[in-house]
Formats: C-alpha cells, structure tokens, sequence
C-alpha cells in the first residue's frame, strides 16, 4: 500500500509514454509525500467504457498512518490532480479510502 487505480475512457487512454510518467509521478507522490517503501507502491491504468460523470477517475487506498494527516492527503491529491491533468488532459475524479492496518488482510 498504497494502491492508486487510474481509470480512464478507453477511447481518451493516453499514449504510453505519457502513461509511464504518469505512473513515475504517482509513485513519487506516495513515496516522497506518503512516505510509502517504494516495494509497497502499485499504480496501475485500466480502460474502461465511460458511462457518466468525469472520464477519468482515481480511487487510492492507503494504509492510514498518523503521518498521512488530511493537509498530507489534500497535498497528495493536489500532486496526483495535476499529473493526472497532465497526463490526459482531463480534470479527475479522486477518492482516497484510508484503512487501519488491523482492517488490512493481504498476500504479496
């Protein structure tokens, strides 16, 4: 943790090369601001057919921390926000879900 899920219209995905520094920008967002073990990091982009309301959404889920205060995670979001606009051009939807590491079950 933390996880970082990008969903994007398949018909707005970016090109690859923008998708790659999309993806070094997340990881530095949760290691240089969440403090996250760079191991620990995972961002991925899925395509999905776009239904409604914003065509790109991120969802995190994070280990909560008393480190990860909410001026912390508005900081993260204002970062991820801006790679996100950067990188497709769109304005995202963000929702980070904090989970107590007693809540946390996981293999790998």
């Amino acid at each position: 943790m933390p996880n970082v899920t990008i969903f994007i219209a398949a018909e707005e995905m970016p090109p690859d090369a923008r998708l790659s520094e999309l993806t070094d920008r997340c990881a530095d967002l949760c290691i240089g601001v969440l403090q996250a073990t760079p191991e620990n990091v995972h961002v991925i982009t899925v395509p999905v057919r776009h239904g409604r309301g914003h065509p790109v959404f991120a969802s995190i889920s994070y280990r909560l921390t008393g480190s990860r205060t909410p001026e912390v995670m508005d900081h993260f979001m204002v970062g991820l926000d801006e790679a996100i606009r950067k990188a497709s051009g769109f304005t995202a939807r963000i929702r980070c879900f904090g989970y107590a590491a007693s809540q946390l079950y996981a293999r790998n």
